[in-house]
Order: structure tokens, then C-alpha cells, then sequence
């Protein structure tokens, strides 16, 4: 473990106690009186960041190297759900940090963190998405800590040369400009969630969670090395998860981007990732009854010839929420179709439409008896 993360993890007690102060305070101080604990700095050109959160994301000492290059430090592993959450196109790559000696568990089917387990997300666009290994713009890097409160999530924005990223609570907005798949020339106003809309979508039973790290999300091959291997079974190797029984042992989401799986399948997951963390009975959207994770059985609950509760401008001139057989008249196609504020869904994350996404949709209603 490098000397900053071990100093980290080490102080997490002091870390949580200073963590609900800063937030509080003005977090580019660089003054010493501005925290009620302050850190003993890691070198001595570090003072500046010596008050957690850190200002600045290279300080946690997560990858090595030019930053930019986002390799990982040996004790932070790279990890990738089954399904990802569509977020204006941008691609990302995920680590997670277990403190020394703790380890994931596997109970009940459900996967539990340890206290101090660090996800780090990073999110980016290529210059141009047919050579998606070219040059990239990070935009932003979000971590999520699990403190012994509960989670924390911090958003970091990068500069322009690429060199570091800044805490920003308050979020931001960066015009993002990228050549797309068919060699058209994009651009996008870029949105970066401040704190409390983290809470927005993170928010289980008005508890932040993760949303991509859940046991059926990860229990897939993950093609990394010169053979794809499990990617829970690679914790396990590692010795940083105990519980696994093997891949067919425990539930397993699939991937909404593979064609080669039922369509149905593929629809579900998609809905899973984008729209089941606020649409599941501890989700903020509970009392629509409107449930869309990935395991919900019941016809009702899924929207098919279900009447919403209160949509407002956002059903449109539409009465069901899924009409089998016609997307056209449903309005779960008509909100994932629009940018429109009171109508989108989601409401924050996104804003522009993913066709691959809408089109994924409309075809399941339409295959609908």
C-alpha cells in the first residue's frame, strides 16, 4: 500500500470527522484555521491539500504516473458493471480501493463494502469515438468513500491540460466537443452534478448507495489480461472478497449492449441501470409504482397498461406508461425521447437523447403482444 493511501485509510475516523466540517466551509481555503482537524501533510508540498476532502484528486495517490493516464496504484483494482448508466455519451472506466486487511463480502446474494472502501469513477471522451484508444478529454472523476456514517460522494473536474482535477461540491458545466461514430462532429454541454444531486439518484431508502456495484452487476468476465476472467473471482484471488461460490452460483445481469442476447433481456437491464435506482420500492419514484429493476415480475409494476400516478406534463397526451405493441402511445418511450425539463426522464444525468437507448426500448414495446 503507498504511503498516501495507507496514511488515508489509516485516519478514516479522522477523515469522516473532518469531512462533515469542510463540507461547511469553503473548500479551496488553503488556511489550516479553516478545518476543525487537520491533517499532518503527506510532503510538504502538499500543505495546501492537507484538509480532507482533498482539493486536488491527485493528492489520494490513486494512480501512477502522469495522471492522466489513469494508472491505477497496485492496491486499487479496475472493475466494470455488467450495464452502464448512459451519460451523454461519455465513456468511463471504474476503480474501487479496500482498506488494508478488510475485505468485501458476499451475504444473502447481496455484496456488502467494508467501511473506508473508496470507488473511484472517471468519466471521458474520446476525440473521436472510431479510435476510442486516441486522444481522450476527462471530464470528470466522482469518488464515493464508504464512511461509518454511510457514503460520501465527491465530484472532481479536470483542467484543461489534463494534469489534475478540482473538487467542485457546487458541480459545473464544460461545452464537450468530439467526433461521434459516424464521423459526425458533436458538441455538449456537459453537466457535472453538484453534491446534493448525487443524493438525487444515490438515494435508497434517503441513503447514498452506489449504483453499479451490486453483486449481479459484477458477476460477469471482465477482459482484461491476456484472458477474460470473473471479475469477482479476481477479487477473490486477490483476497480482497470472500463469499464467492463461482459465476453460476450468484445472480448475473447481463449487458444491454450485447445483440446476441434476448431482447427482452437486453431492454430490462437497460431500464435496470438508467431508471431502477429512483423506480424500485426504496427509490425516491416508490409511490409512482412504477418498479423497473431488472428481477420485477409483475406486468403492472413494469407499466404495461399502467396509468401513471402523477406524471404531469410529462405524460404528454399519452395514458399508459407501456402500451404493448406501441411505443408511439407509451410513456416511458415519449419521457426517454425528450430533453425537455418536467418531461425527460431521467431528469438529471443526461442532456441529450440516447437513440441507442430509446431505440432498445421501442423495439421491446413493439415485440409486446
Amino acid at each position: 500500500m503507498s504511503l498516501k493511501r495507507s496514511f488515508f485509510v489509516q485516519n478514516l475516523a479522522l477523515i469522516l470527522i473532518g469531512a462533515c466540517f469542510c463540507m461547511a466551509c469553503n473548500n479551496d481555503s488553503k488556511s489550516v484555521a479553516d478545518a476543525s482537524i487537520i491533517f499532518e501533510p503527506l510532503l510538504e508540498t502538499e500543505v495546501a491539500d492537507g484538509v480532507f476532502p482533498y482539493k486536488r484528486l491527485s493528492t489520494y495517490g490513486f494512480f501512477v504516473g502522469e495522471l492522466k493516464n489513469l494508472d491505477p496504484a497496485s492496491e486499487v483494482i479496475l472493475y466494470q458493471p455488467a450495464s452502464s448508466l448512459f451519460t451523454d455519451y461519455a465513456l468511463k472506466t471504474r476503480f474501487v480501493h479496500f482498506p488494508e486487511g478488510t475485505k468485501a463480502r458476499i451475504t444473502k446474494q447481496e455484496l456488502e463494502l467494508p467501511v473506508g472502501t473508496t470507488l473511484i469513477k472517471n468519466f471521458y471522451y474520446p476525440q473521436d469515438f472510431r479510435l476510442p484508444e486516441a486522444e481522450r478529454r476527462i471530464i470528470e472523476t466522482r469518488i464515493m468513500i464508504h464512511a461509518e456514517t454511510g457514503w460520501e460522494a465527491y465530484p472532481y473536474i479536470w483542467n484543461d491540460s489534463q494534469t489534475d482535477a478540482i473538487l467542485k461540491i457546487v458541480g459545473g458545466e464544460i461545452k464537450v466537443e468530439f467526433i461521434d461514430n459516424q464521423g459526425e462532429n458533436q458538441v455538449i454541454n456537459y453537466l457535472v452534478p453538484n453534491k446534493n444531486q448525487c443524493k438525487s439518484c444515490h438515494n435508497q431508502s434517503e441513503k447514498l448507495v452506489p449504483l453499479g456495484v451490486k453483486l449481479a452487476q459484477l458477476n460477469h468476465e471482465l477482459n482484461e489480461g491476456k484472458e477474460p476472467k470473473n471479475q469477482l473471482a479476481n477479487w477473490m484471488k486477490q483476497g480482497v472478497l470472500e463469499g464467492f461460490e463461482g459465476e453460476t452460483a450468484h445472480p448475473s445481469w447481463p449487458n444491454y449492449d450485447d445483440k446476441n442476447l434476448p431482447l427482452g433481456d437486453r431492454a430490462k437491464a437497460y431500464l435496470n441501470i438508467n431508471c431502477a435506482h429512483c423506480h424500485q420500492a426504496e427509490g425516491p419514484a416508490s409511490t409512482s409504482g412504477l418498479f423497473l429493476s431488472f428481477d420485477e415480475k409483475d406486468p403492472m409494476k413494469l407499466g404495461i397498461n399502467k396509468t401513471p400516478v402523477a406524471a404531469g406534463i410529462g405524460a404528454g397526451k399519452f395514458k399508459f406508461d407501456i402500451v404493448p405493441g406501441n411505443a408511439d402511445q407509451s410513456i416511458l418511450h415519449h419521457r426517454m425521447n425528450s430533453t425537455q425539463v418536467g418531461v425527460a426522464m431521467p431528469e438529471i444525468g443526461r442532456t441529450t437523447i440516447h437513440q441507442e437507448g430509446v431505440e432498445l426500448i421501442r423495439n421491446w414495446i413493439n415485440s409486446m403482444e
